[in-house]
């Protein structure tokens, strides 16, 4: 489907991302809304697995601020991203794998970077979620006082 997110859709997500936690609170992220083909190009240029941002009509840049924590970037990422799952709209989770590039496309200020982007999009009529396999078992995943026991 290729309509452009609608702004309440779009206020949703934002919103839940703003209440996303934090270390020690201090919120150290922000976001760039990229709707223009001509710039959602140019983001996808950032990366190297980047086809969604060149297909979905909106790109939420995800901005580590100066002094911001790369693990609460990715919880920003998943708050988007189960914000958009609650509410019909698709999304995906994108690397910017070149950093400074992406700092000089979004006009980042001093200290401030992009290394992760999440794409938005109404799903086409009948697509389902993608089944890229299974969980592995907790079995293999769950250690018990030391790794391995």
């Amino acid at each position: 489907d290729d309509r452009q997110l609608s702004d309440s859709d779009l206020t949703k997500i934002l919103e839940a991302a703003q209440w996303t936690g934090s270390s020690k609170n201090l919120q150290n992220w922000s976001w760039v809304v990229v709707q223009d083909p001509a710039q959602q190009a140019r983001v996808a240029e950032c990366g190297d697995f980047t086809v969604p941002v060149q297909n979905a009509p909106t790109t939420l840049c995800l901005v580590e601020e100066p002094n911001g924590y790369e693990f609460d970037t990715g919880r920003l990422a998943q708050n988007v991203m189960l914000a958009a799952a609650a509410i019909g709209v698709a999304s995906c989770p994108i690397t910017l794998h070149r950093e400074a590039m992406a700092h000089e496309v979004l006009g980042l200020p001093e200290g401030a970077r992009c290394r992760y982007a999440v794409t938005l999009g109404y799903p086409a009529p009948g697509a389902g979620p993608r089944r890229f396999g299974g969980r592995k078992p907790l079995e293999e995943m769950t250690h018990r006082d030391r790794y391995g026991s």
